[in-house]
């Protein structure tokens, strides 16, 4: 994808994010995120998108250690004012991405084209991850991702956060897994699972203990373990998907 299509849905998922909470009592659950409520959500997401924001504005060329990750944030809002501060927020950061220069030089920690293409593609994944949370709070179907932008969050799921030494999916026997969008014609991930990092390979064909078939919108929400595997179909080993459910966890390091 390109950064402005990045940038065009960081836009617009902020945007039904804040329209969500205002529209729902903050102590609201999060059916997605069970030990948060609504006011935990937009806090944490408000939070990433002025961490994003220094990175950018500033560029930081190494991690902001605690007090820097604090100075970024700025206080912590009161509940009155929490939704406007998320929106100042969103829109400080979409502002701060538009205005980079291509060649900007900063700190990222997935692999990309360059640091501007890694701000503008994880901070459109971040925010639409938790629009969909938000609007599970608020008890309404999530409005649906689009099918491109889906396939790309699961590429940047999978052959970026997970494939990292850190990912805890392991499993002493080596399992794979097939996970292909039926409404992306060419996309398919190899998922191989053994005691190491896991590989993956893009492909639509290859043969696998599990595949997992569906529409974009539901394996990238199925892969990050916001809908249960009832909204995909699921033929051959159901237990490779199950270590899935149970192991992958997003680490920032």
């Amino acid at each position: 994808m390109k950064i402005s299509e990045h940038l065009d849905a960081l836009r617009r998922d902020g945007l039904l994010l804040a329209d969500a909470a205002d529209r729902t009592a903050l102590d609201a659950p999060v059916p997605s995120c069970p030990e948060w409520r609504l006011r935990d959500l937009v806090l944490h997401t408000g939070q990433v998108h002025r961490w994003a924001t220094a990175y950018v504005v500033d560029g930081h060329r190494q991690p902001l250690d605690a007090a820097g990750q604090k100075a970024a944030w700025g206080p912590e809002p009161a509940d009155a004012e929490l939704v406007g501060w998320f929106r100042e927020g969103h829109g400080r950061l979409v502002a701060a991405l538009e205005a980079a220069p291509e060649d900007l030089d900063c700190w990222s920690f997935l692999p990309a084209p360059s640091p501007l293409a890694f701000w503008a593609r994880r901070q459109a994944h971040e925010t639409a991850v938790h629009r969909i949370d938000a609007e599970l709070a608020a008890g309404r179907q999530p409005t649906p991702v689009d099918a491109g932008l889906a396939e790309d969050g699961i590429d940047e799921l999978l052959g970026g956060f997970m494939v990292r030494p850190g990912a805890r999916v392991r499993s002493d026997a080596v399992r794979t897994l097939l996970v292909r969008p039926q409404d992306r014609p060419g996309a398919g991930w190899l998922v191989t699972v053994s005691r190491e990092p896991l590989a993956v390979e893009r492909t639509t064909g290859a043969d696998a203990d599990c595949t997992v078939t569906g529409t974009a919108h539901d394996l990238y929400l199925l892969l990050w373990n916001r809908v249960p595997a009832t909204h995909a179909t699921v033929t051959g080993d159901p237990a490779v998907l199950d270590l899935w459910r149970t192991t992958a966890h997003i680490r920032w390091s």
